[in-house]
């Protein structure tokens, strides 16, 4: 059994103003799967491309081992998508809306269904376009996750949800891969989230990949590196060392500390060199700042 739920190697749209790629991407079956970065990246474009959604311009995409175009009947059903631009408003009511739905899904679980919509606090006779926006999002969730798919893929999921309401999501996604079997791939740029519940990250920008692996192994692998200098010596960005700001002798960077940046950085004048934890999110603002000067 292949042990990856999502593999895209050499992805490449181009449109008039962006190009996403080449792009290669990984999710491994059984993760929660974070792909993180700002408005405009282009997360968004992968998840469209994978639901065929538009047409890639190179590259492929497989989920569970089925091609994106090829088998894309296939892989609509053991896949589902998650979105706040879904709209349900059509059907009325939510339990017109869950009647319709489940007609199309042999898989669909009915108890699993009740007992989402007790935890979401949403009933049969709702109307639908009287909901609140995080309602509708919970309904989107709950349509996806009744069906119990292999694969799920959230689009900014957490949009429009209160404190508690995130919690309730992020649980409920914890327990869909408690099997080892499930997948779920969230795009999103709320990082704080991402970094509680997701145990794998790719982070991008500008159409670019920046970085892939497991959550804790990627946040572990920086550190904030500051120090200063007495004898005049200009840093500048290396292989595992980017330089953030300086004032005078003092300095401020990124230190990779799977690279030799530490050795080499006392070998050319740097004294006190402090190492700081940095979370998530200050390490992709660093390495944004960083791929925009390239």
């Amino acid at each position: 059994m292949n042990t990856n739920a999502i593999e895209i190697r050499g992805l490449v749209k181009n449109y008039p103003a962006f190009r996403l790629g080449p792009l290669d991407l990984t999710v491994p079956r059984g993760a929660i799967y974070g792909l993180i970065g700002p408005n405009g990246a282009g997360k968004t474009t992968v998840i469209d491309l994978i639901f065929g959604m538009g047409r890639n311009d190179a590259g492929t995409i497989h989920v569970l081992g089925l091609d994106h175009r090829t088998d894309e009947v296939a892989l609509k059903r053991c896949a589902a998508y998650v979105s706040p631009d879904l709209n349900f408003a059509v059907w009325g009511k939510v339990g017109k809306a869950i009647r319709f739905v489940r007609g199309f899904y042999p898989s669909w679980d009915d108890a699993y269904c009740a007992a989402l919509m007790k935890e979401f606090h949403l009933s049969d006779t709702d109307k639908i376009a009287t909901l609140s926006f995080g309602a509708k999002t919970k309904l989107s969730l709950l349509l996806a996750l009744s069906r119990r798919p292999e694969v799920l893929i959230l689009d900014e999921p957490t949009t429009g949800l209160d404190a508690i309401s995130k919690q309730q999501v992020f649980g409920e996604l914890l327990k869909a891969v408690e099997d080892g079997e499930r997948t779920v791939l969230i795009s999103s740029h709320g990082l704080s989230d991402i970094e509680r519940f997701a145990d794998h990250i790719g982070m991008i920008k500008n159409g670019k990949l920046l970085l892939e692996g497991r959550t804790d192994e990627i946040v572990d692998r920086f550190r904030l590196a500051e120090f200063f200098s007495d004898n005049g010596t200009q840093y500048q960005n290396r292989d595992g060392l980017i330089i953030l700001k300086h004032d005078e002798n003092r300095w401020h960077s990124l230190l990779d500390q799977n690279s030799g940046a530490l050795d080499w950085l006392q070998t050319r004048g740097a004294k006190e060199i402090s190492l700081t934890r940095l979370t998530l999110e200050d390490l992709f603002v660093a390495l944004a700042k960083d791929e925009e000067v390239k």
